[in-house]
C-alpha cells in the first residue's frame, strides 16, 4: 500500500462514528470487505442471491410484512446516488481541503446518509466496478469505480489489492472524462452503513449498474442532480446522437427534433457532451431538486 494510504482499522474508523449501530458497523464491514459478493447478491448473479429467491418466498408468507407508516425508512434512504454532471464529478476528486457538512438535506433528499465529509480527499482508489463484474458481458473497463477519501480508500486498496490501486486526482478526472466519452453517467453514492456519508463516485450505465436497474425497477435510489436538458429548436438538426447516449431513456424524436421527457430526464447532462451541434444545454430545475454544488459548499465551510 502506499506510504500516503496509511492501514487503518475499520472498526477503529467506525467507533469514531457518534451514535453509529453495531448492526451498521457489521453491515459497513459486509459492505466494504465483500463489495463483489454484497452488490452480486443485489443484482442476483451469485450463489447467495439463488438460496434467497427460495427462502425469501417462503419467509415472506410466514412473516407478512406490515403496512409502512409515512414516516418508514426505506432502502433508498439508506443507500443512494446523486447524480452529477461532469464538472460537479471533477469538483469533487480536486478538493484540496478537508470538508465536514454533516447534513446536505436540501441537496440529498433522502431522510438518512446525506452527510459530505471529506478526509484526506486526494486519497482516491480505483475500484474494479461491483456492478459490471457481476455481469455475463459487462462494459468495459472495470476499473471505473472512484473511491474518494478516508479511511475509504485506505479500506479498499487494503482489502482489495488486486481490484483496486491508488491514483492521483488528475488521474480520477481523465477516468471521468473517459467515461463521460462513453456516455456513463456519473453518481455521487452516500451510505448510511458506510459511515453515513458520501464515499464514492460510481461511473454507471443502464446495462450493467444495479442502482440504475432498482431506480427504474420502482426503488428510487438515484437523485436528480437538480438540472434538466433543454433542447435548442434552432440548432437541433434531429441527428438523433443525443437518443443512442441518454442511460435514462429521456430523449425521443418527436416531428424530426429531440424531445426531452422532463419526468425521465436526471440531469447528467451526459446528452450535452454528445450532441455535435451543440443544440442542448443543462438548466437548473427548482421542482427536480437542488444540484450538488461544490463552490457553495466550500464558500459555506470558510
Amino acid at each position: 500500500m502506499p506510504e500516503s494510504f496509511p492501514k487503518r482499522s475499520y472498526w477503529k474508523e467506525a467507533n469514531r462514528v457518534p451514535g453509529f449501530p453495531l448492526a451498521e458497523k457489521i453491515h459497513g464491514y459486509v459492505y466494504l470487505r465483500f463489495p463483489y459478493l454484497y452488490i452480486g447478491t443485489g443484482i442476483g448473479s451469485t450463489w447467495l442471491s439463488k438460496i434467497l429467491n427460495v427462502v425469501l418466498p417462503v419467509w415472506n408468507r410466514l412473516f407478512p410484512a406490515k403496512p409502512r407508516s409515512p414516516d418508514a425508512i426505506e432502502f433508498a434512504d439508506t443507500y443512494h446516488g446523486k447524480v452529477v454532471p461532469l464538472q460537479t464529478a471533477r469538483e469533487l476528486v480536486t478538493v484540496k481541503r478537508d470538508i465536514a457538512v454533516p447534513d446536505l438535506e436540501h441537496v440529498i433528499p433522502y431522510k438518512l446518509a446525506r452527510s459530505l465529509i471529506l478526509e484526506h480527499p486526494d486519497h482516491i482508489a480505483v475500484l474494479d466496478c461491483p456492478c459490471r463484474a457481476a455481469r455475463e458481458h459487462p462494459c468495459l473497463p472495470l476499473d471505473v469505480c472512484l473511491i474518494v477519501g478516508e479511511p475509504f480508500a485506505s479500506f479498499v486498496l487494503q482489502y482489495h489489492a488486486d481490484k483496486s490501486r491508488a491514483i492521483t486526482p488528475a488521474e480520477a478526472c481523465a477516468i471521468l472524462e473517459a467515461e463521460e466519452q462513453r456516455g456513463h453517467v456519473h453518481h455521487a453514492f452516500f451510505k448510511e452503513a458506510v459511515f453515513e456519508r458520501f464515499y464514492a463516485i460510481c461511473n454507471c450505465c443502464s446495462c450493467c449498474c444495479g442502482a440504475m436497474d432498482a431506480h427504474f425497477h420502482g426503488t428510487p435510489m438515484l437523485a436528480s442532480s437538480g438540472y434538466l436538458s433543454q433542447v435548442d429548436e434552432d440548432l437541433c438538426i434531429g441527428c438523433a446522437e443525443c437518443v443512442d447516449f441518454c442511460q435514462f431513456g429521456a430523449i425521443t424524436m418527436m416531428d424530426e427534433l429531440n424531445h426531452v421527457d422532463t419526468a425521465k430526464c436526471m440531469g447528467c447532462g451526459v446528452c450535452t457532451s454528445h450532441c455535435p451541434q451543440g443544440a442542448i444545454s443543462l438548466v437548473l430545475a427548482p421542482e427536480k431538486g437542488v444540484p450538488l454544488e461544490m463552490s457553495k459548499i466550500l464558500e459555506g465551510e470558510e
